[in-house]
C-alpha cells in the first residue's frame, strides 16, 4: 500500500516536469502553496532527493491568524512567527544551490500583481516579493487595497506572506514560474 498522500504525487509529477529540460546536475527546488499545505520536494536528479509536506497553506494560515479579510499589522506579525517555525523545518530537504521553481497559479498571480507581464515563464525576484509585501502592509495599515491593487482577499495575503518567508528564510534570490 502506498502511502503517499495525492499532493505529495502532485508535487512528485511538477517536480519531473519542471525539472525535464534543465542540465542533469542542476539542483532544483519546487515549491507549491496550497490551500492547507505547502509542498516542497528538491534535489539533483531527475526525481526529487527529498519532499516535505509544511503545515502553512493559504487557507489554513489565513483561518488560523487573520479575522479580516486583510489582515491587520498584528495579526500579520502572528502569522509570521508560526510560519518561519514551519519554514525552517525545510532547511533540511534543500539542496544547496538549487534554483526555486514552481507551477503554482497563485504564485504567478502574485508575480502579476508585482507588476511583471504574463508570459509562459516569468522570473520573480524577492526584491518584487518584498514590494508587494510592502504594499500589502500598506492595506493592513488602513490604505484601501483597490489603491495598491492587491486583492482584497486573506487567502492571497496569506499565500504572499509564506513566498516572501519561504524566499528570504530558504535564501532563494528568485523564483522562476513556468506554466
Amino acid at each position: 500500500m502506498n502511502d503517499q498522500s495525492a499532493s505529495e504525487i502532485d508535487i512528485r509529477a511538477d517536480y519531473a516536469f519542471l525539472r525535464s529540460d534543465l542540465p542533469d546536475d542542476s539542483a532544483v527546488t519546487v515549491l507549491h502553496i496550497g490551500a492547507g499545505e505547502t509542498l516542497v520536494a528538491s534535489g539533483k536528479g531527475h526525481q526529487a532527493e527529498a519532499i516535505m509536506v509544511l503545515a502553512i497553506g493559504a487557507e489554513r494560515t489565513s483561518a488560523e491568524f487573520f479575522r479580516h479579510n486583510l489582515p491587520t499589522p498584528l495579526e500579520l506579525e502572528n502569522a509570521i512567527m508560526t510560519v518561519e517555525d514551519e519554514i525552517a523545518r525545510a532547511r533540511t530537504v534543500i539542496v544547496d544551490g538549487s534554483t526555486l521553481v514552481t507551477r503554482d497559479t497563485a504564485l504567478r498571480d502574485i508575480a502579476l500583481i508585482a507588476g511583471l507581464p504574463d508570459q509562459p515563464e516569468l522570473t520573480l525576484s524577492i526584491e518584487l516579493v518584498e514590494k508587494t509585501f510592502d504594499r500589502l502592509t500598506a492595506v493592513s495599515l488602513g490604505r484601501p487595497a483597490a489603491h495598491e491593487g492587491l486583492p482584497g482577499s486573506a487567502a492571497f495575503a496569506a499565500t504572499l506572506l509564506i513566498l516572501r518567508e519561504f524566499m528570504h528564510h530558504m535564501k532563494f534570490a528568485s523564483l522562476t514560474i513556468r506554466n
